[in-house]
């Protein structure tokens, strides 16, 4: 097998199809081994498969009677001073433009960046892995110094789970996240009353020292911040104010864990 590391944007390709094939069969072996992304990979298959699902009626609608060829040629052909390939190929493109935006307009949105993209981060391991009652997190809590030394070896910082029990949250585990800006921490916690926390944090390119951002999701919440190079985000499905209140907590016992982080 590559030593090559697997990164999240091959992770994607396996999805879509379009890996080379030496590569797809590295992958797949990797998968064999790792349960863990192989179940994360799933999650990306199922959601594709939604998606394709929920605009199949769009892409197979007929495009709309004023958009018709013939139709516009005919409009258009009142007007002796428009010419006959004028009109097709005004018609080609703007029935293109339409089909293409129909078929987008719900997809797309610019790449996000900084703190948000650390949110967004933060955000999408909470709703694969918190939602997970059988294997929630690679190493547990009862494992916890082994977990720290582990993940501070690989993501080159010293890594470290906040202590919440005093604001009533138990420390579970955590793993190590791949994402499209390098390998992150993830850390969960769980107030056993089946509300849980995820707290992931990473490396920063440009956002150094930054005051806490509050993000609002669909169904959750997140506090996004970084401190001298390393950024955090803390996720979950509670009142803003109450995780404004654990970030708080969170980032007192972070200060100073930082460093100089490379580019992301």
């Amino acid at each position: 097998m590559s030593q090559r590391p697997i990164t999240e944007e091959e992770l994607h390709a396996l999805v879509d199809d379009v890996l080379e094939p030496e590569r797809r069969a590295d992958i797949l072996r990797y998968l064999q081994a790792h349960h863990d992304v192989a179940e994360r990979v799933d999650i990306y298959r199922r959601q594709r498969d939604a998606l394709r699902a929920r605009l199949a009626p769009i892409a197979e609608a007929p495009l709309p009677p004023e958009l018709n060829i013939r139709t516009m040629a005919q409009r258009l052909g009142r007007d002796r001073t428009f010419q006959w390939p004028m009109a097709l190929a005004a018609s080609v493109l703007v029935s293109l433009g339409m089909a293409g935006g129909w078929l987008l307009h719900e997809t797309v949105r610019p790449a996000s960046t900084g703190l948000v993209a650390l949110a967004d981060e933060a955000e999408s391991g909470f709703r694969v892995f918190a939602s997970d009652m059988e294997r929630p997190v690679e190493l547990r809590a009862a494992n916890a110094s082994q977990l720290t030394r582990w993940m501070s070896s690989r993501l080159n910082y010293a890594v470290s789970a906040p202590d919440l029990s005093a604001s009533g949250y138990r420390f579970m585990g955590g793993r190590l996240l791949a994402t499209a800006h390098g390998p992150a921490a993830l850390f969960m916690y769980d107030d056993d009353r089946g509300t849980r926390l995820v707290m992931v944090s990473r490396t920063m390119a440009h956002e150094r020292d930054s005051r806490m951002r509050s993000i609002a999701y669909e169904q959750s919440s997140s506090i996004v911040w970084s401190s001298r190079g390393i950024g955090y985000g803390l996720v979950g499905r509670v009142d803003p104010h109450r995780l404004r209140q654990l970030a708080d907590e969170a980032k007192r016992q972070l200060t100073g864990l930082g460093k100089e982080a490379g580019p992301a």
